[in-house]
């Protein structure tokens, strides 16, 4: 990418800090810089939730290219920076793929994890997302999940489980003995999610694709949102790409920050949480079902 469009600025508001829906509600402070840059002016401890996902290394366009040691050090400053901005109560989810290389995949959460341990953190969860469509593969089996590592700095940190359950698998079931027999089993808010998420990726026919080849699901942010932070916390994405986690962010009222070196990208993410101001953005509903197609009528078969 050239040097010059990478240092451009979005003409916005004063220091691209956007008021969203009413005065005193949550802003949106997106900048088109270098994420070491942008973090170092932030405050230490400020950020109760960092979710991100980084490059995997692997040519897209975003990126370029360099070898693996190069990647690792990077990461690693970024991490560190990361972790310096982390609220006491905060947590990191670190959302990664496979680097390939010459046919061989190398899992980025496995290269990554050392990374967050060297500051002591703490994994809570890795998350497996999986999705239903993405390219096929000709000598190994097509990938369809990716991960997210979530890690706390201590144990004492927010988690909020009521704002994300999923509907029941039995929500009638009873308990058979014992003092509450005959009662409700279940919680009637719903289950806990459990560490596998089966949320659609944005492809070409998403309702929220955007002009970025490696989106996020607003509906993935917003389930770490909810469960991570509070109303009026701060929600950070250092590579924040056309913005789905900063909207993830004030959809429930809480504070976005993000940057990225793709003035393209910065254009669209503001542009977007714009329309989210305006009561126009789409976005697929966090808990919607995801579509099964009919069964092909066989003759009776």
């Amino acid at each position: 990418m050239p040097a010059e469009r990478a240092k451009k600025r979005v003409n916005t508001t004063a220091n691209n800090v956007l008021p969203f829906r009413k005065k005193g509600g949550p802003t949106a402070t997106i900048e088109c810089e270098d994420n070491l840059s942008f973090m170092r002016a932030l405050d230490p401890g400020s950020m109760k939730l960092i979710v991100t996902s980084p490059p995997y290394n692997i040519g897209k366009e975003y990126e370029e290219r360099r070898s693996q040691e190069r990647y690792i050090e990077e990461q690693a400053a970024c991490i560190a920076e990361v972790v310096r901005l982390l609220h006491p109560k905060g947590s990191i989810c670190w959302q990664v793929g496979n680097h390939v290389q010459g046919g061989e995949i190398f899992p980025l959460d496995v290269l990554l994890y050392p990374l967050f341990k060297n500051h002591g953190l703490q994994l809570r969860n890795r998350i497996v997302w999986t999705f239903g469509h993405g390219l096929h593969c000709q000598k190994r089996f097509s990938g369809r999940h990716e991960t997210i590592l979530w890690f706390t700095k201590s144990d004492d940190y927010t988690f909020n489980l009521d704002p994300v359950r999923v509907p029941s698998k039995y929500p009638e079931k009873k308990h058979f003995k014992g003092p509450n027999k005959g009662k409700i089993s279940s919680n009637p808010l719903g289950k806990n999610p459990t560490d596998v998420w089966d949320i659609p990726n944005v492809k070409s026919n998403h309702v929220e694709k955007a002009d970025h080849p490696c989106q996020f699901p607003v509906g993935l942010v917003e389930r770490l949102v909810l469960s991570l932070t509070d109303t009026g916390d701060n929600v950070l994405d250092p590579y924040i790409g056309v913005g789905s986690s900063a909207i993830a962010a004030l959809k429930h009222q809480r504070h976005a920050y993000g940057c990225d070196t793709d003035y393209g990208y910065v254009k669209t993410a503001l542009a977007r949480i714009e329309q989210l101001h305006a009561g126009k953005l789409r976005t697929r509903p966090m808990d919607k079902p995801i579509y099964q197609p009919p069964p092909k009528n066989r003759g009776g078969q």
